[in-house]
């Protein structure tokens, strides 16, 4: 008897174009199975694309390198038969007695014809829909099963205008797929416009009775303090007699390790006649005072394993299924101060400061792994909400599970855009896709998918534009929402009122458009953006946005000059022409690499002088790079810090456009493809914490932000203003302070610039913190100039040697590695009247709360069951090798900050050769590109995986460092 359950079909896939294979599908699956990856069967990319596994086998070139994509035919031109393949594998099953086998492809893009042991199914259209088939009595009954799938593209995948353009000619839209893949200007055609199995096969082993799409659902209380689980789910019999069912549902909290407590189990008696499916809802489970999930920043990501389990009289356990869940309750409504959509959960307002999200990898080569290190980044970056963008993907269950856990709300959008749903250049087709039908069919099915996961906040229509009518009309309906959760709502359930578990959703509002309805100016009108680099001042200005709640706003996005070096051959490492203009301004001319990689500029000639420029004319690749993070730190962390001064009086939320890029492209992202932090990482991560000092460029006023439902009470002030020569001419304490919760106050202004012969370049350290014990709450590093200056004084200062000393302590069990490094500008013994220069920051803990009791390091435990954590949480005690403390200095003989420091971490090579790229990625940091002034210490921790074989190194290098210094592990 095969065991109850799901196994995933992800190895031992071949792929071979179709026209290359002679052979049938029949013939493939029964007396001419493929026999490894010879000629034209070659190793497959499952899940992936067409693209995935032509780039894995060296087909054709990377279209991720330089210019390479322009060598990789088109499918306008080689025509659909072209990417048009056969996927192959086997898998190994043998049933017994009642038992049933279904085959299972979460999505394929666009259609297919499935062969099993010979016998043909189809794949019906559409990117965003479940396939699942029964082929109980086509296997094998020697166990061995030969599958084939042969996958065709887009019906229609446009073509791609000589101007290029967002969404090329448009025709993708036709179809029920993603939008993007006929490029936009953040990316480049993908040629075959995302063909392929691109996400998991699995097979499935059942009973006569199966589970179906259960849908759970929370709703509250007394103050919270009551809760009820509503579940239903559907059963259907695939015998030719009733079956007397027990149909058992379990909520399970991990405790520590792998033992969990059982909060709840209920058996309920179920009669389900043959050959039918039935719904089932479950009398609601009730739970005093559970452990509530809160958004990252707000609280604890709690999550209850709730298991569902169906047996069968005379058979026994026939299915089982099992998801995570978590308590809370999200509500929006317009506000009425500000005009933005206003979101609470569990009744508390959250300011939304978040970003915008393509997919992960154009190439579709989706993983676990990848997702994990996209959604932990954006919570490094204490962001609270990810717009999946409507030209993208529905995002699948492993990117909501990771949302879960680490507590990024999510807005997901269907597959409409305004530029190729009818508002792009041409004008496109404004009735959608062909088959309205088809949808809708997808739409309802993506909600079944993901309709569990407490992170999944709202859906709407389309991207800058609503669905057709009729599609509109439809979504409204199908995801209107409970009595229970309307805004008006006494929270009490009548009688005569639906279970919640009975709807599609019920419980998260639908918004027709991203500028609708709270959003922009709510009317649909093009009042999201701007998208360029911006004076860091003008963000704080009443005029930069008029709207509550801007759902795009983006800038600049260059990377390293390693991830340049990677990415791009040598006519690639040619930076911008700087032009002057007769108006003074500078406009920068990149090379054609970087202008197909899609490259925005620092410089926005009539309004924006070139940021970079201020630093000084970059020299080289390294030097512009440099100067770029530089740029991205303060325009990133200046961008949310204006939104931050305005909570609530003007704005209730922000999305940045974008985070990331799922492509080398050059724009509009604080992390590469590769996984490597830009400054504007560190900026945003900064500006965007729960309580937070900051600068208002605008007034150089000092204020604090507290978006916590929590008052803080004696608490204190510290600004220093630091010069180039290493002197403090300004210090100020502002003590005994308390901060109302959810407020923004102002402290005072920062007079220095109207001071006495004010130096030209000058650093600001704020410092708020804790008056009985100095722990830190928030720490912010400015660096400055007068009015109508520049940076161009710190250009000399690169030749400062600021003396450093550097504490390593590591410990690694296997290839995991944390790291902790405590640096130390020694350039002066610390001032005795500033008593926070060894930075101890106060521990927030995972229910949001500070500590200001303790300044020991708070260690805590990860769920692994649930994947749980944000970045303090990994730094946890477990039994492992630890090399101990090592100690490092830098020599110097100067006085000053040691300015803008970032840690990377580096493969250790014997045989390196000059150009290897050699870092160590992804890495996660407590912090980088930080500065010390002089006494000052801080300590950064690290961790990361190293591939087998591999040493790692710990390199720091800044703005006064010329040459990497190692630091021995």
């Amino acid at each position: 008897m095969a065991e109850i359950g799901k196994a995933l079909l992800e190895s031992g896939w071949l792929a071979a174009r179709s026209t290359e294979v002679e052979l049938t599908g029949s013939q493939l699956t029964t007396t001419h199975p493929p026999t490894g990856p010879n000629s034209p069967w070659m190793e497959a990319v499952v899940p992936g694309t067409v693209l995935a596994t032509l780039v894995k086998n060296k087909v054709v070139a990377d279209p991720f390198y330089g210019l390479e994509n322009e060598m990789i035919i088109d499918i306008a031109d080689s025509g659909r038969e072209y990417y048009t393949f056969w996927f192959f594998t086997k898998f190994q099953c043998t049933l017994s007695g009642a038992q049933h086998l279904d085959l299972n492809f979460r999505a394929i893009n666009y259609s297919a014809e499935v062969y099993l042991n010979g016998h043909k199914m189809v794949l019906p259209k559409g990117m965003f829909r479940r396939h699942s088939l029964e082929v109980t009595d086509i296997l094998n009954p020697d166990g061995e099963n030969l599958l084939a799938v042969l996958v065709h593209p887009p019906d229609h995948p446009g073509r791609i205008p000589p101007e290029g353009g967002q969404g090329g000619d448009h025709e993708i839209g036709k179809d029920v797929a993603t939008q993007y893949v006929e490029g936009w200007d953040w990316i480049a055609p993908v040629r075959d416009r995302n063909t392929g199995i691109w996400d998991e096969v699995s097979i499935s082993v059942t009973g006569p009775v199966n589970i179906i799409d259960p849908h759970l659902v929370s709703s509250f209380f007394d103050q919270y303090t009551r809760a009820y689980l509503h579940a239903t789910t559907e059963l259907e019999n695939r015998s030719a007699w009733v079956a007397d069912c027990s149909l058992n549902i379990q909520v399970a909290t991990e405790l520590e390790g792998s033992v969990c407590l059982i909060e709840y189990l209920q058996t309920q008696h179920v009669s389900v006649p043959p050959g039918a499916r039935i719904q089932y809802t479950f009398p609601k489970l009730s739970f005093y005072k559970p452990n509530l999930w809160w958004p990252n920043g707000l609280g604890k990501q709690s999550l209850y394993n709730v298991s569902i389990t169906v047996d069968v009289k005379g058979y026994g356990e026939s299915d089982t299924w099992g998801h995570l869940f978590g308590f809370r309750k999200i509500e929006s409504h317009i506000d009425s101060a500000t005009g933005g959509r206003l979101f609470k959960v569990n009744g508390q307002p959250i300011f939304i400061r978040g970003g915008n999200w393509i997919l992960s990898d154009c190439l579709l080569r989706l993983s676990k792994e990848r997702y994990k290190t996209d959604i932990k980044f954006h919570a490094d970056m204490n962001l609270n909400m990810i717009r999946c963008w409507g030209g993208g993907l529905a995002e699948r269950p492993d990117f909501y599970h990771y949302c879960d856990v680490y507590g990024l709300l999510v807005w997901q959008e269907f597959w409409i855009t305004g530029d190729v749903d009818g508002r792009g250049i041409p004008v496109s087709n404004p009735d959608g896709p062909l088959d309205h039908d088809l949808f809708m069919l997808c739409a309802r099915d993506t909600v079944k998918l993901l309709r569990n996961h407490p992170s999944l906040t709202l859906w709407v229509g389309g991207n800058e534009q609503v669905p057709p009518d009729d599609i509109n009309t439809a979504l409204k309906n199908d995801l209107k929402l409970h009595p229970l959760f309307e805004s008006h709502s006494g929270n009490a359930l009548s009688i005569e009122e639906e279970d919640p578990s009975q709807y599609l959703d019920g419980t998260r509002v639908y918004i027709q458009g991203s500028m609708w309805d709270g959003f922009a100016n709510g009317k649909g009108d093009f009042t999201d953006g701007p998208y360029e680099i911006q004076n860091p001042e003008d963000f704080f200005k009443d005029n930069f946005y008029n709207y509550g709640f801007n759902p795009e706003v983006g800038s600049v996005g260059m990377p390293v000059s390693a991830t340049i070096r990677a990415t791009m051959p040598p006519k690639g490492w040619q930076i911008p022409l700087f032009k002057k203009l007769t108006n003074g301004y500078t406009e920068e001319v990149p090379n054609p690499i970087w202008e197909y990689h899609k490259y925005i500029p620092y410089s926005k000639p009539g309004k924006v002088h070139d940021r970079i420029e201020l630093y000084g004319i970059p020299k080289d690749l390294d030097d512009f790079c440099l100067k770029a993070q530089l740029v991205n730190y303060v325009q990133y962390r200046a961008l949310l810090e204006g939104w931050n001064s305005r909570m609530w009086s003007k704005y209730t939320g922000v999305l940045i456009w974008k985070t990331q890029n799922p492509w080398s492209g050059l724009r509009g992202q604080f992390y590469d493809y590769l996984l490597d932090q830009t400054a504007g990482f560190y900026g945003c991560r900064c500006a965007a914490e729960p309580i937070h000092i900051q600068l208002n460029l605008a007034t150089y006023f000092i204020e604090v932000v507290n978006t916590t439902s929590e008052e803080l009470s004696n608490v204190a002030v510290e600004a220093s203003v630091w010069d180039l020569e290493g002197a403090c001419p300004s210090y100020n304490v502002f003590d005994k302070l308390s901060l109302p919760p959810k407020k923004v106050m102002s402290i005072s202004e920062l007079n220095y610039p109207k001071s006495e012969n004010p130096k030209p370049v000058y650093f600001l350290l704020l410092k708020l913190y804790n008056m009985s014990n100095n722990s830190i709450i928030s720490r912010n590093f400015y660096w400055l100039y007068l009015p109508g200056g520049d940076y161009k004084l710190l250009e000399p200062y690169r030749n400062k040697r600021i003396p450093l000393q550097i504490t390593s302590k590591t410990s690694h069990k296997d290839s995991s590695y944390e790291i902790e490094m405590n640096v130390q500008n020694k350039s002066e013994k610390p001032d005795p009247k500033i008593l926070t220069y060894k930075n101890n920051f106060a521990n927030r803990h995972e229910d949001g709360e500070f500590d200001m009791a303790s300044l020991e390091p708070v260690h805590n435990k990860i769920e692994e069951k649930q994947k749980a954590g944000l970045f303090q949480r990994l730094y946890r005690q477990f039994p492992r090798e630890t090399d101990g403390s090592k100690i490092s200095e830098i020599k110097g003989s100067d006085v000053g900050v040691a300015f803008f420091l970032k840690f990377s971490v580096h493969a250790l090579k014997t045989d390196n050769k000059g150009g290897d790229d050699t870092r160590i990625l992804p890495v996660h940091y407590s912090d980088n590109y930080f500065s010390l002034v002089p006494g000052e210490e801080m300590s950064i921790k690290m961790s990361f995986k190293v591939p087998q074989g591999v040493t790692p190194r710990v390199t720091l290098e800044g703005w006064n460092y010329q040459f990497e210094v190692p630091t021995v592990i």
